[in-house]
């Protein structure tokens, strides 16, 4: 009978050691995509920020031209 039991042990650790390796899978492909959701909210959060700072200027810079179109002097 042990010789039964041998195959089945065999198959018993091989299948726990297949759920290890897919839980050790999952679980790093899960950190990968907390790490992209978290870079992404970074990225948008600068580029907003970085978007409202070049209106700025460019709001600046229409407003500065049409001085210099009028002949208005800057100070």
């Amino acid at each position: 009978m042990s010789g039964q039991d041998d195959p089945v042990q065999r198959e018993i650790h091989q299948d726990w050691a297949n759920r290890e390796y897919i839980e050790v899978i999952t679980s790093s492909i899960k950190k990968i995509a907390d790490f992209l959701n978290s870079f992404d909210m970074s990225c948008r959060s600068r580029l907003a920020t970085l978007n409202e700072k070049l209106t700025a200027l460019e709001r600046r810079i229409e407003y500065i031209e049409a001085r210099v179109t009028k002949g208005e002097t800057l100070t």
